[in-house]
């Protein structure tokens, strides 16, 4: 989850351009198509091929691209509650990707298509939100929590989270710039 979580937030930055484009929007695909088989049957060895190569591809994308309010947030997790990096990711990233989908639709759509789901007809944004109904159920596939409360994560810590997020360098490429307010609120709709 936290290559798809590389290739995704790569892939809507406000630094993206074509070349880190391609990278993301492969990884993408790959771990769509082949992480619940490496996650299930870990001897499956080209899942786990499929797997290696999405996280280089989403790695070379991220180095060029930045990342955004996922890993600005989850340093935050991992730091006050050293919660696994994967993890944070995993339960961030549906709310997030809601509140980043107004800045670019589009490229959501893209992710909606990207990891199977049939967008033929829909408008933008309706296609943009199959993108987030996607990730989650990848995330609850592998067996990923889907609250913050259920990782002993604590409401009253959201407000020095969301400042500290905030100043982290991965915020600076997220595609919507946000306060602190609203990346409490986000982590608050994660919890």
């Amino acid at each position: 989850m936290d290559a798809l979580t590389h290739a995704v937030e790569a892939y809507i930055s406000k630094d993206a351009n074509p070349v880190t484009d391609a990278a993301a929007m492969q990884a993408i695909r790959l771990i769509a198509r082949n992480l619940r088989q490496a996650v299930a049957l870990g001897s499956n060895l080209q899942a786990r091929e499929n797997m290696a190569y999405a996280s280089l591809l989403a790695g070379m994308a991220f180095n060029n691209a930045n990342l955004g309010y996922v890993h600005a947030m989850a340093h935050q997790l991992g730091g006050l509650y050293d919660m696994p990096h994967g993890v944070a990711n995993a339960v961030l990233l549906p709310h997030v990707a809601r509140y980043n989908l107004i800045a670019n639709p589009e490229k959501f759509a893209d992710i909606a298509e990207l990891m199977g789901e049939n967008i033929t007809g829909l408008s933008t944004l309706d296609a943009a939100e199959k993108a987030i109904a996607a990730i989650t159920r990848l995330s609850m596939d592998i067996g990923i929590p889907q609250h913050l409360r259920d990782l002993g994560v604590k409401e009253a810590d959201f407000p020095y989270m969301a400042e500290m997020a905030l100043k982290d360098g991965n915020a600076f490429s997220n595609p919507r710039k946000g306060n602190e307010q609203e990346i409490a609120a986000i982590f608050r709709q994660a919890f």
